[in-house]
């Protein structure tokens, strides 16, 4: 494949706002404050300077969660992460992601029937940061096929691919487009491993069963990181920090999905299906050095709050201001708790 000097940034944003309630005035002027009146404005301090990407906070639609599309849409439906988001938060997530789920992975990998080389199914693959955080950490040639349904990130996500094993061995791409929920046995076969991330929390209940499924009929283990657990903290608390986390996840629960619920759902799953399951946390952990991840997140994680409950917008604009100046300050410390999943399905062929 050519190369290309594309980045993720290079891509126009797109700016997804809250929707207008009828007669909720308190909700519109936080819906300023988190989302901005002006979004060409840089001020991390402003609260009304600086629009969410795509990706870090609610989106147009009703219900719906930024992620990528796993149910069939209309052929003019607009992605719903901005690569610059996935940008953003591509050192927080190689930084979070649990380092001791990887000794057991890679002795199953190494074991694994018939092993000629690794083939590798990531799913939701955004702009490919797993890819570039886990193929330069295992041994072996490896072939790494990329799913996602907006061909913009699969497109970063194979010119950004990294070109060798921690080995030295050759490592390879293909993309494939379509709807990662909907998988069978059939379009794993063959597969060493399957990886996401950030993906169990925008599933349903169904759909990681499908999932479960899939990995078992193929033999294959998963590794599933940066689920989020639910739970936030900050350095200096508010009161009001735990009713902006109880809205949020409730967010994340709209339309079936499982939001926080995930990962205890996802361990059931695998467990049903014969695989051995480990979990670990992968928390973000949000400093000085995480300004522009940080305030994307505060802004998103209010935002969100504030869709679940209106009745939160009055205080939530205060608070939302003195967060994102302790941000831009360099003051504000944040945990942000996501799990990493391991499930070491039982392998087919006799091992």
């Amino acid at each position: 494949m050519r190369k290309t000097t594309a980045t993720p940034a290079d891509v126009a944003r797109r700016v997804d706002g809250i929707p207008a309630q009828p007669g909720r005035k308190e909700a519109v002027s936080v819906v300023e404050a988190v989302f901005g009146a002006d979004s060409g404005a840089d001020s991390v301090a402003n609260p009304g300077a600086q629009s969410v990407i795509a990706g870090a906070g609610p989106v147009g639609r009703p219900g719906e969660r930024p992620t990528v599309r796993l149910r069939d849409t209309g052929p003019d439906e607009q992605p719903r992460y901005a690569p610059e988001w996935l940008e953003l938060r591509e050192p927080a997530d190689a930084a979070a992601r649990a380092l001791d789920l990887l000794d057991p992975l890679r002795i199953r990998l190494a074991n694994l029937p018939g092993r000629s080389g690794l083939a590798i199914h990531d799913l939701g693959c955004g702009t490919g940061s797993m890819g570039r955080w886990l193929a330069p950490r295992l041994d072996g040639a490896q072939h790494w096929v990329l799913h996602d349904r907006d061909p913009y990130l699969l497109h970063f996500a194979a010119v950004a691919s990294p070109r060798a094993a921690a080995d030295g061995s050759r490592v390879t791409v293909e993309t494939r487009r379509g709807d990662v929920a909907r998988l069978t046995p059939d379009a794993l076969l063959g597969a060493s491993l399957v990886t996401a991330s950030a993906l169990l929390d925008v599933l349903t209940r169904e759909e990681i069963e499908t999932l479960a499924a899939a990995c078992a009929g193929a033999g294959c283990p998963a590794l599933l990181t940066l689920s989020v657990a639910g739970r936030v903290e900050f350095s200096t608390p508010d009161p009001l920090d735990a009713d902006i986390a109880a809205a949020f996840n409730d967010h994340q629960r709209r339309g079936g999905l499982l939001g926080p619920d995930a990962v205890t759902v996802a361990c059931e799953a695998f467990a049903a299906h014969g695989a051995t399951v480990k979990v670990h946390p992968s928390p973000w952990r949000l400093g000085p050095e995480n300004v522009g991840l940080t305030a994307q997140w505060l802004r998103g994680w209010v935002g969100a709050a504030v869709e679940e409950r209106p009745e939160l917008a009055e205080r939530a604009e205060p608070y939302l201001a003195a967060r994102l100046a302790a941000c831009a300050a360099g003051d504000l410390h944040v945990i942000v708790h996501h799990s990493d999943l391991l499930a070491l399905a039982r392998p087919t062929g006799g091992a």
